[in-house]
């Protein structure tokens, strides 16, 4: 979620760039960043591999879910992971390891501050196309019909805490469909906040505060934001109004 005020910096966008992907040896697929997630999946289904079908359901690239170790119907990005290649801002291009991160629940660690992922190789598994493909239609089927997906949102909005699920504690605190400017606790899944047309980054930020503090007030609760708040507010009054 990039604040209305913008980010100071150069943003690079690697959609449509870094889009490479090529198989090699029985079981090994390399993928660059840029790369849809959903991409991947369909590479690695047409060449007869298997075990990266759940990436179908992750919106966004391969870079973005190697940086967040993006997850959907019980897979993670990084659970197939051999190495990485990254590069910094000097120019140098190398070789990681996957031992050399600590993964968690959405989270990697071990990345430099100037660094950033250029690719992956992945260990996959030969097996059925036929039933791969089923497989990845039959959960793009269960996405839509359980999230939003045909409305402007940032994806899931908080972790599950353990043991338990953000979308179910934002729904027992009645928040479903609560609104503030043009965001909206989606009506079809709480753990998402939808752009119902005109929504501001500012709405958006105001409204994960104010479902943070009621799950907390009401279950003890305290969700933490999956959603990365980068930037700043437009000016010193909006700035003030700014909350978390």
């Amino acid at each position: 979620l990039v604040r209305d005020g913008g980010l100071r910096g150069t943003v690079i966008c690697t959609k449509g760039r870094l889009k490479q992907m090529q198989r090699f040896g029985q079981d090994r697929v390399f993928a660059e960043s840029g790369v849809a997630s959903a991409q991947v999946a369909r590479f690695c289904v047409e060449h007869g591999l298997v075990g990266a079908e759940f990436l179908a359901g992750i919106p966004g690239t391969l870079g973005g879910a190697l940086a967040m170790n993006a997850g959907a119907f019980g897979g993670e990005i990084w659970r197939v992971v051999v190495r990485v290649c990254t590069v910094n801002r000097r120019g140098r291009v190398r070789w990681r390891d996957r031992s050399e991160f600590a993964v968690g629940y959405r989270s990697v660690e071990g990345l430099q501050r100037d660094e950033c992922f250029l690719g992956a190789e992945l260990d996959l598994v030969p097996g059925d196309a036929v039933a791969a493909r089923a497989r990845i239609r039959e959960l793009l089927a269960r996405r839509a019909a359980s999230q939003p997906t045909n409305v402007p949102s940032c994806g899931s909005t908080f972790r599950n805490p353990p043991g338990d699920y953000a979308g179910r504690l934002i729904e027992a605190a009645g928040l479903k469909g609560y609104r503030i400017g043009g965001a909206q606790v989606s009506p079809k899944h709480a753990n998402f906040i939808v752009n119902t047309g005109r929504a501001t980054a500012l709405d958006i930020e105001q409204l994960i505060f104010h479902v943070r503090a009621e799950v907390l007030r009401l279950s003890g609760i305290e969700l933490e934001p999956e959603v990365r708040i980068v930037g700043e507010a437009v000016g010193p009054e909006e700035g003030a109004r700014r909350v978390g």
